[in-house]
């Protein structure tokens, strides 16, 4: 297919994609050949948990509090 017989959907996904790939291959992945500590693996899960119940994941009084921040 050539560009002139994209729509204008087509065109902006193949130029999102290319840009997508270019930035990977410029920047790579930084965390690539690390590991998740399991402290992290467990709030992640508990997160997607919170998520798939609807929950809120932190609420914004946490936020503030860890942050020294007052609400």
């Amino acid at each position: 297919m050539q560009v002139k017989d994209m729509t204008v959907e087509q065109l902006r996904d193949l130029i999102r994609h290319t840009v997508e790939q270019c930035l990977e291959e410029y920047f790579g992945d930084p965390d690539s050949g690390l590991e998740v500590k399991e402290e992290v693996k467990q709030k992640l899960l508990e997160s997607i948990k919170r998520k798939q119940a609807e929950e809120s994941s932190i609420k914004p009084g946490e936020v503030y509090q860890k942050l020294g921040m007052k609400s």
